[in-house]
């Protein structure tokens, strides 16, 4: 299986619009950043922002320039050991919890190491080459993997200020808008023999598809995610202190790490705070909850007496409804609440991130993009105010592991009907 299996893209000239805006997204997230900001590696999870500029930078050139352009030259021939991810076929790789020492090359090398890429990419995209439709195809991939580091990096770096006693904004301190979610209600879903996975011309990722046939038995989901002023009533009715909410490796991280509230959350003048990438604010009760792990999102459905819905449950009740979200590329980095919305910010399902029927991972580096990930992992559906639009579908799965509370993670209650 080839990596056409990822999408089936022959227009070069939209893959020359995608690259340029791409390219220049990541270069305006960074522009706030102070070379020491853009070294910051908070935990091994998380990676610095001149790391995310200078992989995907990699990752255009390893996976292009490198096989379709004979006489290419890099700028350093060591940047392939620094800046590999996990690709093992690839070649060996820097450890990755040491991507903050990597003081040199700098950040102004960096973005030189960028335009070279890009300058490099311009010639070949301009060449009038034969096998260019084929080319237009695989920038379009490391576009959308560009995106999704775009989306890491703002929140590495979120969690990177985070530790800094002087709260430093990433953005510019700005007065929260007063809204208000609506009534939780739980819409209810016939269920039955539904098709799940991607069917389409359009991008995907390999692990969307194939579609296959899944039945649910009827079920309802709630018309928004969980707010922060639901999570506040779970807080104050014990929540975090009753032990029957929670699943037995669940309960054992919230001991060993100390929970009692969202990542990034405190107590301050009888007012929850928490620290956002605009810098210290007051919870806005209206606003979903983000920061919580699959364990409290868990937890937090056994106390509403409902549970997280499975990914064929979220993909077959939002197929046909609008993405309303607050998109990276337009907004604040926060979410805001909306009358049925969805794309602000992931939603925790209770379905293990494992292959659909019938899939096979792409020959070569590419397949361990996602298939050799497939494992203690939960699926996450949706989007969040940090994803880019551009990769936002009612198919589009991310995951992580159980106890991660980094990203802009939130949950969406279910009911059996």
């Amino acid at each position: 299986m080839t990596e056409a299996l990822y999408f089936k893209t022959d227009d070069l000239g939209a893959a020359q619009t995608l690259l340029s805006q791409v390219r220049q997204r990541s270069t305006t997230l960074v522009e706030p950043l102070s070379p020491e900001d853009a070294m910051l590696q908070s935990m091994e999870d998380a990676s610095p922002a001149k790391w995310h500029l200078a992989h995907t930078t990699w990752f255009f050139e390893e996976f292009i320039l490198r096989p379709t352009v004979e006489d290419y030259v890099s700028p350093d021939d060591r940047f392939a050991f620094l800046f590999n991810s996990y690709y093992v076929q690839a070649g060996p790789r820097h450890a990755r919890d040491k991507r903050g020492l990597i003081s040199r090359p700098s950040l102004q090398d960096v973005h030189t190491y960028r335009a070279h890429v890009d300058a490099s990419l311009d010639r070949l995209l301009n060449s009038g080459r034969d096998e260019l439709v084929d080319i237009a195809a695989l920038v379009e991939l490391r576009c959308h993997h560009e995106m999704q580091h775009q989306e890491l990096l703002v929140t590495d770096l979120l969690h990177g200020l985070s530790h800094n006693p002087l709260m430093p904004s990433y953005r510019p301190p700005e007065p929260l808008p007063i809204v208000q979610a609506p009534e939780l209600e739980f819409i209810g879903h016939a269920g039955g023999l539904v098709e799940v996975g991607y069917t389409g011309d359009a991008f995907h990722y390999d692990c969307e598809s194939p579609r296959h046939p899944s039945h649910l038995a009827p079920y309802a989901l709630a018309n928004r995610p969980v707010t922060n002023r639901d999570w506040i009533a779970f807080i104050e009715d014990g929540g975090y202190d009753t032990q029957t909410l929670w699943l037995s490796d669940g309960w054992a991280t919230r001991q060993r790490e100390g929970w009692d509230a969202p990542l990034y959350w405190w107590r301050q003048d009888d007012e929850w705070w928490s620290f956002t990438l605009r810098g210290a604010q007051p919870v806005a009760l209206g606003s979903p909850v983000v920061h919580v792990s699959y364990y409290e999102a868990d937890a937090f459905a056994h106390w509403a007496e409902a549970r997280l819905p499975t990914e064929a449950e979220h993909e077959a009740a939002f197929r046909n409804r609008p993405i309303e979200g607050n998109f990276a590329d337009t907004n604040a980095f926060r979410p805001l609440p909306g009358d049925g919305v969805w794309g602000d910010v992931w939603e925790w399902t209770q379905s293990p991130y494992t292959p659909y029927p019938g899939f096979r991972a792409p020959t070569g580096a590419i397949g361990e993009y996602n298939g050799k990930f497939m494992v203690n992992q939960f699926v996450l559906r949706g989007g969040s105010c940090a994803t880019p639009r551009e990769q936002m579908r009612p198919t589009y799965r991310t995951f992580f592991y159980p106890h991660q509370r980094r990203q802009m993670l939130g949950l969406r209650l279910a009911k059996d009907a």
